[in-house]
């Protein structure tokens, strides 16, 4: 599967338009993505970090976690899946071995960023970046780590609010240059700088549009020049907040009827996580 999801992958982010990326964190949410019409999904490590652990996005998650939870997802769904590496776990050697392991449990991209490890989420203050020759590295290590040419190097960079607007756009012209497929200048900070980047970073690029970040949330239609728009952890937000009204109303009340229309239904359930095609196994296999 993963063959045909890279190449689509990389044929629609060569060819445009923009691609919306919804994040999941689970092979369920992965499900309900691939349900809703979305052409791919993002693996998103703040919502690994998140769901799995109950902790905040600070470098947390191991190579051993993200790369379980990758196969899961590559199990459940058919889309290409964009996978967030953090800072590659390691120094340049640590990226190669990333890549690979990644590569074979089903990531069609990977997105790699230049911050300090342990890293931080990319709207969160504190944040350090490598210096540029460090992640130009890693870069490299990426590129000659894939065994399928399909398979897209995302590259990012923190350093927009270490060192500047400037410096970010230059980090990003370098990557390119690596050899990135793609670029990930982080959290612009004004309408100007979003709609600048295409221009000054000739390489396809990725947006990441966070509900209380500090890139300015402007709607698909004026997004046009960039090639991947991520929702990195829209579905989770959603989710949280029903279950804090579904439980803070059970709990209140002592039943689910005020909320009954915000839960899904036992069929509905049992549809998302295929039941009936388990069924028909247990018929064929009695």
């Amino acid at each position: 599967m993963a063959v045909h999801t890279r190449q689509v992958l990389r044929q629609r982010v060569t060819a445009g338009p923009v691609l919306m990326a919804p994040g999941a964190a689970n092979a369920l949410t992965a499900r309900i993505i691939e349900e809703s019409g979305f052409e791919c999904v993002y693996v998103t490590g703040a919502g690994i970090a998140n769901t799995y652990l109950g902790r905040p996005d600070i470098g947390l998650v191991t190579l051993s976690e993200l790369t379980a939870h990758v196969a899961a997802i590559r199990d459940a769904v058919a889309l290409p899946l964009i996978v967030d590496a953090d800072t590659g776990f390691g120094n340049p050697i640590g990226v190669y071995r990333t890549v690979r392991e990644l590569g074979r449990a089903g990531a069609d991209a990977i997105q790699l960023e230049d911050q300090v490890s342990p890293k931080k989420c990319g709207h969160f203050e504190g944040k350090q970046v490598v210096p540029l020759a460090e992640m130009v590295q890693k870069v490299h290590a990426a590129v000659d780590a894939r065994d399928d040419d399909d398979l897209l190097i995302i590259a990012r960079t923190d350093a927009r609010a270490v060192h500047g607007f400037e410096d970010a756009v230059q980090r990003g012209n370098a990557y390119a240059e690596a050899g990135a497929d793609v670029v990930f200048v982080e959290a612009p900070q004004t309408v100007d700088e979003l709609k600048r980047l295409p221009t000054l970073v000739p390489a396809p690029q990725v947006v990441n549009l966070v509900e209380g970040g500090k890139t300015p949330l402007l709607p698909l239609s004026e997004l046009g020049d960039f090639r991947i728009a991520l929702y990195a952890n829209a579905a989770l937000q959603a989710a949280a907040k029903g279950m804090l009204r579904a439980l803070g109303t059970l709990r209140a009340t002592g039943s689910l009827t005020e909320v009954a229309d915000d839960l899904v239904g036992w069929d509905e359930r049992q549809r998302l996580v295929r039941k009936p095609h388990y069924d028909e196994l247990e018929r064929r296999y009695a």
